[in-house]
């Protein structure tokens, strides 16, 4: 039961309220599958960005300046 609750949490509230994927006018043939496709898409595509960045950031050592 906890991870529906994850799936809905990190996936299609991430849906509903970045993309507002509820107010969408796309409703006929395989318009709506497609749409949300994409939105999946650019969800895992900024999370890995954002990972990436978080990882790097992790292994730069802080510089610390000394004003003298």
């Amino acid at each position: 039961m906890r991870s529906q609750w994850t799936i809905e949490n990190r996936l299609h509230f991430v849906r509903g309220t970045t993309f507002a994927e509820d107010a969408s006018k796309v409703r006929t043939g395989h318009g709506p599958e497609n749409m949300a496709t994409l939105r999946s898409i650019a969800i895992n595509r900024l999370r890995a960005d954002i990972a990436a960045g978080l990882r790097e950031m992790s292994y730069e050592p802080f510089l610390i300046s000394v004003h003298e």
